[in-house]
């Protein structure tokens, strides 16, 4: 076990970045594509939100039943194995343009796609801890990179025809190739202890429900905003840069997150986060210029993509090491719930006056109030225990 950790450092994980990089441009274009191709395919644009909820109910199951797939395939035959049922799932949706043949294939690519993430997070974060921080800061910016990339293929590539998939199958092979082609390193199967029940109902539940509300946030975001920039008259050219803005807040907010939990409580942060979306969501119900609509969901995307890290960060906080792993599946488990219902709760507010906007003023401010509580009960335990 020793000589294991000694050489951990060394580990190569060149291969799967760039393919998480690749796969993250191919998501990010495929996401905002589908609600914009429905009627190109003699949909109706009601099927997007069930689409986005299919896809996050894979997630759901697969967030709960990749594990063994992982453990008996490896890494990096798991990974490939992922992105080829991602493959298939795409080229079946404009071969077969039915309903029902969409919310199945959004399903498997849900289970697919939480295989990704699993196999990842596990590839980047076995070895010596104190690369740890190093190496999720690769997983971060490649994936935010990459789907930012992805966001600008609208404006690039377009939504309708047949270019589209041919991007996006061109970057899923690059991917794949990644992983056949270039030399890495893979985690041996390490044992994993799983939480126990009784365990499960003592984390912290400010984290779960950060999670939760992460879900709820961000399913929407990727399942309905295309739609809400349309429905506000915003051009087809301009939906690729703004949803790209999304993401660049994403990228930007990372950095940011370890240097003021130096200073606030997790929950504290969480609580400020949201505040800064509702701060947001206000900018862009208060003014209709471009400029300012930009800017605000530049400031949403920095909002809403923090509150996932800082809630398992705040999950793994004095968590034995063997337990981490089961913890952060908990806490994918927790965030594709959200996923799987924030999408249809969303639905109908699209109709209102305020819109998707409204949904997400509501869900940031009750849970900015809910995150603030808990702060100031945890501050009052604290003194309870050393004052």
């Amino acid at each position: 076990m020793e000589n294991t950790l000694s050489t951990e450092p060394k580990v190569r994980i060149s291969a799967p970045v760039i393919a998480l990089a690749m796969y993250a441009i191919a998501s990010g274009y495929l996401m905002s594509l589908i609600p914009l191709m429905l009627t190109h395919y003699g949909l109706d644009t009601s099927l997007a939100s069930w689409l986005a909820s299919s896809f996050y109910a894979g997630l759901l199951l697969g967030a709960l039943a990749i594990e063994p797939l992982v453990t008996r395939l490896g890494h990096r035959n798991g990974f490939v194995w992922c992105l080829g049922t991602l493959i298939t799932t795409i080229a079946i949706m404009p071969a077969i343009p039915d309903a029902s043949v969409w919310l199945l294939a959004r399903f498997v690519a849900g289970v697919a796609v939480a295989g990704v993430f699993v196999v990842v997070e596990s590839w980047l974060l076995h070895g010596n801890e104190a690369d740890r921080a190093k190496r999720v800061g690769l997983y971060m910016g490649a994936f935010y990179g990459g789907s930012s990339l992805g966001q600008l293929c609208l404006g690039f590539v377009g939504v309708h025809g047949v270019m589209p998939f041919v991007a996006i199958f061109t970057a899923l092979l690059f991917a794949v190739g990644v992983l056949l082609l270039i030399k890495s390193d893979q985690p041996s199967s390490a044992e994993i202890t799983p939480l126990s029940f009784k365990q499960i109902t003592k984390l912290n539940h400010a984290a779960i429900m950060g999670c939760i509300v992460s879900g709820l946030t961000l399913g929407a975001v990727y399942g309905l905003m295309p739609l809400e920039l349309i429905q506000r008259g915003i051009a087809h050219q301009h939906l690729g840069g703004l949803m790209a803005l999304v993401i660049l807040g994403a990228m930007a907010v990372q950095p940011l997150i370890p240097m003021l939990s130096r200073y606030l409580s997790r929950t504290l942060l969480m609580a400020l986060f949201c505040l800064l979306g509702v701060a947001a969501i206000s900018l862009t119900l208060s003014f209709a210029d471009l400029y300012a609509l930009g800017a605000g969901l530049f400031l949403l995307g920095m909002a809403l993509f923090a509150l996932y890290p800082v809630a398992i960060n705040l999950a793994c906080d004095n968590l034995d090491a063997h337990y981490i792993v089961s913890a952060t599946q908990i806490m994918l488990f927790s965030y594709s719930l959200g996923s799987v219902a924030g999408p249809i709760i969303a639905d109908g507010f699209i109709l209102r006056e305020q819109g998707l906007m409204g949904y997400l003023f509501t869900c940031l401010l009750a849970t900015s109030i809910y995150m603030l509580i808990a702060s100031i009960k945890l501050k009052s335990k604290a003194k309870g225990v050393y004052g």
